[in-house]
């Protein structure tokens, strides 16, 4: 009884996994903070550029890019053409 443990997924597509994750978390970072300790002080800092425009469109490009790294197949000639002897 053979087992082939082989990955769902290329090398290709887990490096833009990790680059999208990576984005994301910059993206929540720069989301993060601002505001004051005490609850009755206003604090505009909330209202920043990078807080309302930039933070949101760096998280749904890390989502656009963990898609492209779901559905990228990395399959050359050299792979279609071993699957094709292997299934001979």
């Amino acid at each position: 009884m053979k087992h082939h443990t082989t990955l769902i997924f290329k090398e290709k597509n887990y490096f833009f996994m990790l680059l999208g994750i990576a984005i994301i978390t910059l993206g929540f970072i720069l989301m993060s903070g601002g505001g004051s300790d005490d609850p009755k002080v206003f604090d505009a800092s909330i209202f920043s550029f990078t807080r309302i425009h930039i933070a949101p469109a760096l998280v749904l490009l890390g989502f656009g890019v963990e898609v492209y790294a779901i559905l990228i197949t990395s399959t050359s000639k050299k792979d279609k053409t071993e699957e094709n002897n292997s299934q001979s």
